[in-house]
């Protein structure tokens, strides 16, 4: 029987310390049904936590107030990995920030490697911000900020 790995290796705790794309799944509170949401706004706070920020208005937040076990998925460091977890609230409105998010920790309980047998990520996804670009540097580095002191 494998190891069950419950926190982030050395190498995934490095690469999670700037904004990156990851899809976090939730529990949806109507249907009960699985959801899947892309997010970039988060960080491993250390090798148990990842903390990750979202609008207040999005469904992830009444999904989690609902059921707070939820699933990240990270693509990148060679391979898929799956991070399961519970998520709480480390703030329900982060400061200074010109948009209302809110901040959740997510308490790791098991990290697994998704990938199919016999193959490799090469590169991670890639995405571009498709408003305003110094705008956009601005946010970024005003939620991180405030994530941090959350």
């Amino acid at each position: 029987m494998a190891e069950t790995i419950t926190a982030l290796s050395e190498q995934l705790f490095d690469t999670l310390q700037k904004e990156s794309f990851a899809l976090l799944s939730t529990i949806d509170h109507e249907t009960g049904a699985p959801g899947i949401h892309a997010i970039s706004w988060l960080y491993a706070k250390d090798e148990k936590t990842i903390r990750f920020a979202v609008d207040q208005r999005s469904r992830i937040v009444t999904n989690i107030k609902n059921n707070p076990l939820v699933t990240l998925t990270y693509i990148g460091a060679g391979t898929v990995h799956a991070i399961g977890g519970e998520a709480v609230a480390a703030a329900e409105a982060l400061e200074d920030v010109p948009f209302k998010l809110a901040c959740f920790d997510i308490g790791i309980t098991v990290v697994q490697d998704a990938m199919f047998y016999g193959a490799r990520i090469l590169a991670s996804p890639q995405y571009e911000k498709t408003y305003d670009k110094r705008a956009a540097d601005k946010l970024d580095t005003q939620v991180f900020h405030a994530m941090k002191k959350a």
